[in-house]
């Protein structure tokens, strides 16, 4: 009879004495795609990847040139650090403040250590706070990082014991490999998380290396994430006087986004466009989880990829060449994917407004019909998102330099609004124009300048893609915008601040009305009668007032317009909304996955052994950790761990028997012990205190 409590907080942990590295490193395979040659020659696909390829290329060089200012500083700061001088009595160290991005920070200093083994005479090492928890830890990660990196791709095992790990053998090295070099390289040593880092070994490692910097040219690289206070406050004055701290400055990560979303994402030449529920989620995720553009990429990824496999006529919003190149696409499509087309929410309001019956019916029932007619459709929406967008920036350029701005200030914060709903209809918008007309006259120039150059560069670049033979849209309601821009602020240019002349009489004569022995009634019914006609103005406020009745009536309410099924056909090519798909796989619910492949695994394994006809259902075949837990789900606060495996073996075990006597399995013990302490280990029970033989449940 098993009597005895058991231990649940006790491990096997393996150590592999004597581990070598493989004669040279393996070249990583490309991952093959999990579709088939039919699937990836389907339209939706050729979409994807071809819009795809272009909004990837233009990310990265976006993110290169964003980093490439602060690469060569930190390049050139390296090369420069040991001059003919050499040693000056304290360690060039460099301070990297990135900003809080969890998730981008380490990829970033792999990268930076990349660039520093090919652009400068450096040996690099890259020193985590997991790999240097103590000050022996962590100079065996540095020397060996140093030594084994030069020889790791001539020798099969390593050139150095663990207990030669030490500065006397890197110096040995190091003077025998290059001291009869004229010059020599330097030991570059980056702490990519240096919060993370214990305060006595971060200090104890710079007196070392300052110790041994005379014979040794170190360089230190701090990454920071909060700001350089930290480093003042984590070392004292006598080690901050051994080295001789540079403060690098990365761009943050919310200006990295706001570049990304503002060139690539919100152009009229990315045609896949997402709703603003989606598009605030997105924001949301980055602003509120772990600032990471990285994520924020890939999520975007799996919404364009999303869009395009849900329907394959998705892949008809894709940029193209011409409308021969439309033509072609349209003409691939199926009897069900013109039907699908029918069916869009979008397609009844612009059937329904069509004038002759016969073309209704030639749009429900022709698909020859139909399919002459999408290219011109296709295009149509195409113009939409060209001249939403220029209107889009010319609201930014207005309001986002207001007080308070109450639209808000980036252009994400705008398209949020301006998809959610007609814009100029909002509180915050009518708060907008109000403050406009306090505006002076050269601010109101000025914001007209830059108004006029937004619509410039959207002429401009449409003859470039004119000239690349590129598909063109229709600029003749931008220029048309332009020229009533330019008359208006030609007139307000050469307006005055004096009173138009017949205001100036009607005030006079209103004056002339008001006379001291006048009755108070009289006087009352004078006033009111002065109030109802217009107040006197000047001729900058009329040319203002003109100016903004402009803004408002034939740009944002005719440009703007929410892309809803009610106002542009085909809409839906072009937008994505399931916000329901991103939140469930790019925003982690922990607790909901473990509960679901513990209770029932064969949700992920998709096996058929452990197919369960109930969700209270146990199958000897389940994992044991399976097991356990739904036993364990049926207990109370306290668990008896005698009672738990009785249960557990009579689950897993061949031979049932009533024999209460019989000894129990030693192998059946240790599978339940293995599978309590796994359980433990993921939070589900703890030990019990007042019993020895319990253990109490966390969750319910």
């Amino acid at each position: 009879m098993f009597t005895k409590a058991m231990p649940i907080i006790q491990g096997v942990f393996v150590f592999k004495n004597g581990a070598t590295h493989a004669k040279g490193a393996r070249k990583a395979k490309p991952a093959e795609s999990f579709l088939s040659n039919s699937a990836r020659r389907q339209l939706w696909y050729r979409s994807y990847r071809n819009h795809w390829d272009k909004i990837q290329t233009m990310i990265d060089e976006i993110q290169s040139s964003s980093y490439g200012k602060i690469l060569d500083d930190l390049l050139a700061f390296i090369e420069n650090s040991y001059t003919s001088q050499g040693y000056d009595g304290v360690l060039p160290t460099a301070a990297l403040l990135t900003g809080i991005n969890q998730i981008d920070h380490m990829s970033q200093f792999e990268k930076l250590a990349s660039n520093i083994r090919n652009n400068t005479f450096s040996y690099v090492v890259l020193l985590q706070s997991r790999d240097g928890s103590n000050l022996k830890q962590a100079i065996e990660t540095i020397v060996e990082g140093f030594v084994e990196e030069q020889t790791e791709e001539y020798a099969e095992e390593k050139l150095l014991r663990k207990n030669q790990l030490n500065l006397v053998v890197l110096k040995a090295w190091y003077l025998e490999k290059h001291n009869q070099m004229e010059r020599k390289p330097n030991l570059t040593i980056i702490l990519s998380d240096f919060e993370l880092f214990n305060p006595s070994v971060l200090q104890d490692i710079i007196l070392i290396l300052n110790s041994y910097a005379t014979s040794l040219p170190f360089v230190l690289i701090f990454g920071v994430a909060t700001s350089v206070a930290t480093v003042h406050n984590v070392l004292p004055y006598h080690v901050t006087s051994k080295i001789k701290l540079s403060i690098f400055q990365s761009e943050p990560s919310i200006t990295n986004l706001n570049t990304i979303i503002d060139n690539v994402l919100l152009t009229p030449y990315c045609p896949f466009h997402l709703s603003g529920r989606v598009f605030k989620l997105l924001l949301d995720i980055f602003l509120f989880y772990d600032f990471s553009v990285n994520r924020f990429v890939q999520t975007l990824k799996y919404s364009f990829f999303e869009h395009y496999f849900e329907k394959s006529i998705n892949g008809l919003s894709t940029i193209v060449g011409d409308e021969d190149e439309v033509l072609d696409m349209v003409n691939q499509l199926s009897t069900a994917e013109l039907d699908q087309i029918r069916q869009l929410p979008s397609f009844r309001p612009f059937v329904e407004s069509l004038q002759h019956p016969q073309e209704v019916v030639d749009f429900l029932t022709n698909d020859e019909h139909l399919k002459r007619s999408l290219p011109g459709m296709l295009i149509q929406v195409h113009n939409y998102w060209f001249t939403f967008h220029c209107a889009l920036e010319i609201l930014q350029a207005l309001v986002s330099d207001l007080p308070k701005a109450p639209l808000g200030k980036q252009l994400r914060e705008l398209y949020c609004l301006c998809v959610y709903g007609d814009v100029t209809e909002l509180p915050e918008f009518k708060e907008c124009i109000q403050l406009l007309f306090f505006l002076s006259k050269e601010e109101m120039l000025q914001k007209v300048k830059k108004v006029l150059e937004i619509v410039l560069a959207y002429v401009n670049n449409n003859d470039r893609l004119s000239m690349e033979g590129c598909l063109v849209y229709e600029v003749a309601p931008v220029e048309q915008l332009a020229n009533g821009l330019v008359a208006l602020s030609d007139e307000l240019d050469a307006a005055s601040h004096e009173q138009i002349l017949g205001n100036v009489q009607q005030d006079q004569q209103q004056q002339q009305l008001l006379s001291p022995s006048m009755g108070r009634q009289e006087l009352r019914e004078k006033l009111l009668t002065a109030a109802r006609h217009a107040k006197s103005e000047s001729g900058v406020t009329r040319a203002v007032g003109r100016l903004v009745d402009y803004f408002v009536k034939d740009i944002f309410q005719r440009y703007l317009r929410p892309p809803n099924s009610r106002t542009v056909p085909l809409i839906e090519l072009f937008l994505f909304s399931d916000s329901t798909s991103v939140r469930q796989h790019m925003v982690g619910t922990p607790r909901a996955a473990i509960h679901t492949a513990l209770n029932n695994p064969q949700y992920y394994t998709q096996c058929e052994c452990c197919v369960l006809d109930n969700e209270y259902s146990i199958v000897p075949t389940m994992p044991d950790l399976s097991i356990a837990y739904k036993l364990h789900l049926e207990c109370g606060r306290m668990i008896n761990l005698f009672d738990w495996m009785q249960a557990f073996r009579t689950v897993v075990e061949d031979n049932q028997t009533d024999d209460g006597e019989r000894g129990i399995d030693p192998k059946i013990q240790a599978r339940f012990t293995r599978a309590v302490t796994e359980l433990q280990f993921l939070g589900f029970i703890k030990a019990s205190k007042k019993k020895t033989d319990h253990v109490t449940r966390l969750t319910w």
